[in-house]
């Protein structure tokens, strides 16, 4: 049975873009960007500002923060990769709010994300606990070049 599979990514900075869209092309994926409906703004991005919109967000658990457009036919994914930066040790409110937009009842969600220094664990646990019907496989932090051969290697594994 050949997987149909979707590369969901949210990037404020164009990093995790890039990442995902090599991933996409490698695993001949479908791409999708999880574009907030307000875009974000290099003063909302402002995280060492406790009132910028990306810190009151983060420090609010049950923000969810409104999503541009959503996904064509979700039901045809089986595997459905999902790209985050980590903001505030954890998958940023956004991607929240495109886990609870969709039924993920036994798809393969796998995790990937950017960062300047911290993990991908906490935001796997944070994750698993907004869609626990999900197949959760684990995640991987992609800063370098090898995301092209990740996607690959976790495809033939699942």
């Amino acid at each position: 049975m050949n997987k149909k599979t979707l590369i969901a990514y949210f990037s404020a900075s164009g990093v995790t873009a890039r990442t995902a869209k090599v991933m996409a092309e490698a695993a001949g994926a479908d791409l999708y960007e999880i574009r907030p409906q307000e875009p974000y703004t290099d003063a909302d991005l402002n995280w060492m500002n406790k009132k910028s919109r990306s810190t009151i967000e983060m420090n609010d658990p049950a923000c969810r923060p409104a999503i541009a457009q959503p996904v064509q036919n979700m039901a045809q994914y089986d595997c459905i990769f999902i790209g985050f930066p980590i903001w505030w040790y954890v998958e940023p409110r956004i991607i929240d709010t495109f886990l609870e937009s969709y039924d993920f009842s036994g798809k393969t969600l796998i995790p990937f994300a950017t960062s300047g220094g911290s993990g991908i664990e906490r935001a796997e646990k944070s994750l698993q606990d907004h869609c626990p019907d999900a197949v959760w496989g684990k995640g991987q932090l992609l800063n370098g070049g090898n995301a092209a051969e990740w996607v690959k290697r976790v495809l033939t594994e699942n």
